[in-house]
């Protein structure tokens, strides 16, 4: 299912894969991975990368979607040497031009102190090891956090259209995501993570309802 906001059209490709494409026809790509794709469509001109998990970097996926010639952005602390592109490393915190494309680094992780840590207690994603990206294209900022919780610092970031994870255990949950919506006041929420595997199966219906109440608009891509 492709979505439509402004010039973009967004679709996810299953999990936390996502594909945009602007108004003149350029593709990017967040956390291509090779699991969830159909096929090998060599059409990103972009590609993005905001954490090291198997599910996030996948240089399979990376090879499969992307052009010979994209350019392919990548957090710092993932080790891309072996990719065969070019390569732009994106820092925890700050801002950068990607081939035309204003990017914003947010620092995202989870809670030591909350639910989503593993059976000894670490959180499954520990401060320094995501990022999350505002990308503006078109005119439009469009918010992918990534694999995290909703923090303090998250409050202060606006975008038009945003793109949680929902499925709790290893990120926040639909209620968290809901909340973090609410905070963002996208135009648009399009969520992610969530349904590929029993430990983040959820109600993206409710969550889509809940968020209606609020007369923010939810589509299930």
């Amino acid at each position: 299912m492709v979505v439509e906001h402004g010039e973009l059209r967004f679709e996810r490709l299953g999990h936390a894969s996502v594909r945009i494409e602007t108004g003149d026809g350029t593709v990017i790509y967040l956390d291509p991975w090779s699991e969830v794709l159909d096929g090998a469509p060599d059409d990103g001109d972009l590609v993005f990368v905001t954490h090291d998990d198997f599910d996030h970097y996948d240089p399979d996926g990376i090879g499969a979607i992307a052009r010979d010639d994209a350019t392919v952005a990548v957090y710092e602390a993932v080790d891309a040497s072996e990719l065969a592109f070019d390569v732009v490393e994106l820092p925890h915190e700050g801002e950068r031009t990607v081939d035309g494309v204003g990017v914003r680094s947010i620092p995202a992780h989870n809670d030591p102190s909350g639910d989503h840590v593993d059976d000894d207690g670490d959180p499954f994603h520990d401060e320094g090891e995501v990022v999350g990206l505002v990308l503006t294209v078109d005119g439009t900022d469009v918010y992918y956090p990534s694999d995290t919780d909703f923090l303090d610092h998250h409050g202060d970031v606006d975008a038009d259209v945003f793109l949680p994870p929902i499925g709790g255990h290893y990120t926040m949950d639909r209620h968290e995501a809901a909340d973090f919506a609410r905070a963002v006041d996208a135009d648009l929420v399009l969520p992610v993570h969530y349904d590929t595997f029993e430990a983040i199966e959820t109600d993206a219906e409710a969550f889509r309802e809940e968020l209606a109440a609020d007369g923010i608009a939810v589509e299930l891509f």
